[in-house]
């Protein structure tokens, strides 16, 4: 079984490329990638419209080979019978042999959209850079049907997903040899993402996706010989009696991640115990019983009293998770963290990214999170919808959440928890916060599809979808127990 994902940038698919093109003869990737992207397109059509002969096609055609593959892919599709009208945005450039190969069908040329029942987006490939130009922008901003973009939404940039200006936002992308970072870090641009091989040899790659089915399969669940101290004790100082809300969601999200012991010290546990009985709690730090990792942060304050207990708990040789009150008191204060030699993860927003940095996160995430994990030397998780974590080293994790439903109050301090359950369970802190940043997601679109359509949700429901998104994952893996 895979356990990761590749993405891979526009330089990395070239060199790989410029490789497989002297081994194989000249045209046959471009004639795989055509018959890859026209098998989706007649699928797309089959499901939407209930058949392929018959329906029309309109193919934004730019100048360079994902204008050529468009152009290749209508002439296969002409010959199932469908009506095909490229439109050229750059004649003297488009791709002579998929032109002719298109016209030899009785393909036509046309200059507007027209009254298709898709769009193929050909306009440029990952090498094109910026928004759309104006007469292609006035192009798609006409659009109303369904768009198959080609290798990836034009407008759209391949390394970073950023998005300065015109641009289309795809139905389905067809990806031709690897998955590239646009199709991770930009996916409400993408839509579904569907892979074409064409016989790339591909480096390990810099930015990767744990597979659902791997995350179930090293979950953390008791063996035949654990006990509740040999799975894990995990140490939660979180919340207050002004915000207790967090101590209960951070607190609850370690008892539902794993089935070890959860230990809370603060002065939210009146309201922790009232929630979930089965925690232990302790008045401080000092007075807890031993525990394998700590969670700090979450509700936690900022005064000089939050700030002491943060300096006893990154003092200790444990795993240790900081998040929100806790990444304020960095930012006022590196030296608490700097030259800590015990597993260490820091969970910031883009707005706490820019307190700890003095800059904010950018258009490049991946390098954004790179930049703080080798400054600061160790682990860091970049929320977003696209979460990146990042350590010295280490090639970057994305998860793409598939949605937005967990950008709500406090499912930030659940997140939190599940991380350092993870990592009281012996687990390595990139794939603890990888693996519960799936989990995460997963519970809050299970959460948000609990009823007839999909609906906002907060983090309470996100909580307690939590188990069977854990479940879920578990699932997925071949080798479950």
């Amino acid at each position: 079984m895979s356990t990761q994902r590749g993405y891979f940038t526009a330089d990395e698919v070239r060199t790989a490329e410029a490789e497989l093109f002297t081994r194989v003869p000249d045209g046959v990737p471009m004639r795989r990638a055509a018959y890859g992207l026209a098998r989706v397109v007649a699928a797309e059509l089959r499901a939407r419209t209930g058949g392929v002969a018959g329906r029309s096609v309109t193919l934004l055609v730019g100048s360079g080979d994902n204008g050529g593959d468009a152009l290749w892919a209508g002439s296969i599709l002409r010959r199932r019978g469908v009506t095909v009208t490229a439109v050229l945005l750059n004649p003297e450039r488009a791709h002579a042999k998929g032109l002719a190969a298109l016209r030899a069908t009785g393909g036509r040329i046309g200059d507007g959209i027209g009254s298709p029942d898709l769009v193929v987006d050909g306009i440029v490939g990952i090498s094109g850079l910026g928004p759309l130009r104006p007469r292609a922008a006035e192009l798609v901003a006409g659009i109303d049907v369904p768009i198959v973009a080609v290798d990836l939404p034009s407008g759209v940039d391949p390394d970073t997903g950023a998005v300065t200006g015109p641009a289309v936002r795809a139905d389905v992308t067809v990806s031709f040899g690897a998955y590239k970072p646009v199709h991770a870090l930009a996916a409400p641009y993408c839509g579904r993402i569907e892979l074409v091989p064409i016989g790339l040899q591909l480096p390990e790659p810099r930015l990767a996706a744990l597979e659902s089915g791997a995350v179930g399969a090293d979950w953390p669940v008791p063996g035949p010989a654990d006990d509740k101290y040999s799975q894990g004790v995990t140490g939660v100082c979180a919340g207050s009696a002004t915000y207790p809300g967090a101590a209960v969601l951070c607190t609850g999200a370690a008892v539902a991640a794993t089935s070890g012991m959860v230990r809370y010290a603060g002065t939210g546990a009146g309201e922790v115990l009232t929630h979930f009985p089965e925690v232990i709690a302790a008045e401080s730090v000092s007075a807890m019983g031993r525990v394998q990792s700590w969670v700090f942060g979450p509700g936690a304050g900022t005064d000089s009293d939050a700030r002491g207990r943060l300096a006893e708990i990154l003092a200790t040789d444990l795993p240790v998770v900081v998040d929100a009150d806790g990444l304020t008191l960095l930012a006022a204060d590196p030296a608490l963290i700097r030259g800590r030699a015990a597993p260490t993860v820091l969970t910031p927003h883009a707005g706490e990214y820019a307190r700890l940095t003095g800059h904010d996160v950018g258009p490049d995430r991946v390098a954004a999170v790179r930049e703080l994990a080798e400054s600061w030397r160790l682990t860091v998780l970049l929320k977003g919808r696209a979460t990146l974590i990042a350590a010295p080293g280490r090639p970057v994790l994305v998860n793409e959440a598939g949605g937005s439903w967990a950008a709500t109050a406090g499912a930030g301090d659940v997140l939190s928890g599940i991380i350092g359950a993870l990592l009281a369970a012996g687990r390595d802190p990139v794939w603890s916060a990888a693996a519960a940043a799936r989990a995460h997601s997963l519970a809050a679109n299970l959460a948000a599809s609990a009823g007839p359509a999909a609906a906002p949700i907060s983090a309470s429901p996100l909580l307690d979808h939590l188990r069977p998104a854990i479940g879920t994952l578990r699932a997925l893996a071949p080798d479950r127990r």
